[in-house]
């Protein structure tokens, strides 16, 4: 009866079900597949489409399409760089299309989603199979040597005991010898064979890792992708631009500089010397250099108070008491060997300051404040216990120095044209601008160091671009004449460039007289010089001379120059700066074949005049 019962219940229960069921599960929202489906992350379509380059980092902005649908949708741009700064993230959108959120996240994987690197590792895994393989037949080998050397040494102890008991065996003896010899030879031809190829495949691997290497992709088993998170309000997607900074990429300026015959135009090549490992391949990009630095602060860093620490004479680790007789004791108690080490402290400060402001992070940038602050107060310290002399001596050496350091203008170029740069450990080259500049060509000679004469051109920067400071490769037609430094020249500045040597000019200096007298209680030294210019070129050249009398702050030693022929420049600048220094300058238009006989003469004399206890010991140039 009870078993009847279950059975009984059973029915209607699935009867039951049989009937509501359809109308309890339409009673789920129509729409939660699809609510699901939406909320699902997706792989989004994306491409490189501009690039700036910095002079230690780039800004990558990336495209990615946001597919059609209404309500919240989780894009995932995967591969990408490793050189990537996550703090840098940032996406913009537009047309109905809002960014929530923008993050990145790194997943490990068992291999490589590069197909070149994937291609890469399997050869480098046979390499390793092999080398395996090799190394241990070469064990194998070393065994059966070790095998016959252990048959050669029972086969003189039985000879010898056979010997001793009357029993020898010659034809067994030799047989034996025969086969150890014949198994030796083969097992070193083996052992011979087997570490060619053990060499052989350590080539193909060491080729192999330099190969992986040039990629620039890290090790390969750990990718990261961009997860943003977007709200499409009217059903619709869109484009959205994905920004974010990669380190290993560095650009500088370089230049080729040709010079045409005559009187024409200098052509200047601008270019860019790029050089890209950031991970991820450029291909067909919108590219911009900039000379700005994007991951230093924006604002300056907070001034600290500066305080001095003081410590009293006599006492621990203070300096002595003056004693009676000596002069005044300096007001700074810092021995010579820890006053020369401040600068290079320093120095290391600004360097690890500079190091913390590019990591882009809160708590660096305040440590790299406090590193400033602290590299700020040595250098003031070394400031205010420097004497009087060596303050005039820097202030002439500032003032003989150009401008240095990399406070100059931050300056942009936007390339024409679209370019593709491979994430490779080479260094690219990128043409940024074509310029043709007018030169006003001349020559210059300074026979008191070498007897060459250089062909010059004063060029001014009549272009919209700003010529930074480079290296410059200098040519004469088709000719390769030399290198250069380019300084930084502002658009509208004059530069000098130079062109080589010419070898139609040629130019000699000597000594012709001398005279010593007495004059008073001083002695008198009169030296004349002469320089001969030849040239052997047909037509007439504009040419600089230069040379130096010697020059002496002390008013123990007085130089004047006698007379010169021909006189020397009325050049403005050179007036100003150059001639108060006793630097000789000539301008010269040399005509067309004037050597032999006929070569232009330069003669001028100069008086020394010094003190008759006084000796010249010997001569500096600074």
């Amino acid at each position: 009866m009870r078993r009847w019962c279950l059975y009984s219940s059973g029915l209607v229960s699935l009867g039951l079900l049989a009937a509501f069921g359809p109308m309890l599960f339409s009673g789920a929202p129509k729409d939660a597949g699809k609510d699901a489906a939406a909320a699902a992350p997706k792989i989004a379509m994306s491409k490189i489409a501009r690039v700036t380059v910095y002079p230690n980092s780039a800004l990558v902005t990336r495209e990615v399409v946001v597919p059609d649908g209404a309500g919240l949708v989780e894009l995932v741009v995967p591969a990408m760089p490793n050189q990537i700064v996550a703090s840098t993230m940032y996406s913009e959108a537009g047309n109905g299309v809002r960014v929530l959120t923008t993050r990145l996240r790194t997943r490990q994987v068992l291999e490589d989603t590069s197909e070149e690197r994937r291609k890469l590792e399997a050869e480098m895994e046979k390499l390793m199979v092999t080398a395996a393989k090799i190394d241990s037949d070469i064990q194998s080998c070393d065994k059966n040597m070790m095998l016959l050397n252990k048959l050669e040494n029972f086969t003189d102890k039985s000879t010898v005991l056979s010997t001793e008991k009357g029993g020898l065996n010659g034809d067994a003896v030799i047989t034996m010898a025969k086969y150890v010899m014949e198994q030796r030879g083969e097992k070193t031809k083996e052992l011979v064979g087997y570490k060619e190829q053990k060499r052989q495949n350590d080539i193909q691997m060491s080729f192999c890792k330099r190969k992986m290497g040039e990629l620039g992709q890290g090790s390969g088993r750990e990718e990261r992708d961009a997860i943003i998170v977007v709200d499409r309000a009217d059903g619709k997607g869109g484009t959205l631009r994905l920004n974010y900074l990669v380190g290993s990429v560095t650009w500088r300026p370089e230049y080729k500089l040709r010079a045409g015959k005559g009187k024409e135009d200098v052509q200047l090549d601008y270019l860019a010397n790029l050089k890209q490992h950031s991970g991820e391949d450029w291909n067909h990009v919108k590219l911009t250099l900039s000379t700005a630095q994007p991951l230093l602060n924006a604002a300056p860093p907070e001034l600290a108070v500066l305080e001095p620490i003081l410590v009293a004479r006599g006492g621990p680790g203070g300096p002595p008491m003056p004693t009676a007789g000596m002069p005044s004791p300096d007001a700074f108690a810092v021995p010579g060997a820890a006053a020369r080490d401040l600068e290079s402290k320093a120095n290391s400060r600004r360097s690890q300051a500079s190091a913390n402001y590019r990591s882009g992070e809160s708590k660096a940038a305040a440590e790299a404040a406090k590193q400033l602050n602290d590299a700020s107060a040595q250098e003031q310290q070394l400031d205010l216990m420097r004497s009087r002399d060596d303050i005039l001596a820097m202030q002439k050496k500032k003032a003989a120095a150009p401008m240095a350091g990399n406070d100059g203008p931050s300056v942009t170029y936007h390339l024409t044209s679209n370019l593709s740069v491979p994430s490779r450990n080479d260094e690219q080259i990128v043409e940024v601008a074509k310029l043709n500049l007018a030169p006003r060509y001349y020559y210059k000679t300074v026979p008191v160091l070498n007897r060459n004469v250089y062909k010059l051109a004063d060029i001014v920067n009549r272009s919209s671009h700003i010529l930074l400071p480079g290296e410059a490769t200098m040519y004469q037609g088709t000719d390769f004449v030399g290198r250069m430094v380019l300084p930084l020249v502002a658009v509208g500045e004059e530069f000098t460039a130079g062109f080589g040597v010419d070898t139609q000019l040629q130019v000699q200096r000597e000594l012709v007289d001398k005279s010593k007298s007495t004059q008073g209680g001083n002695q008198v030294l009169k030296y004349e010089y002469r320089m001969l210019i030849s040239s052997y070129k047909s037509e007439p050249v504009k040419l600089q001379v230069w040379d130096r009398l010697l020059h002496a702050d002390s008013e123990r030693v007085n130089i004047t120059l006698v007379k010169t022929s021909p006189e020397l420049s009325k050049d403005g600048i050179y007036l100003r700066e150059s001639r108060p220094k006793n630097l000789l300058r000539w301008d010269m238009e040399v005509e067309a074949n004037r050597n032999g006989e006929n070569a232009v003469p330069i003669t001028y004399e100069f008086r020394m005049e010094l003190d008759r206890q006084m000796a010249i010991k010997g001569f500096q140039s600074r």
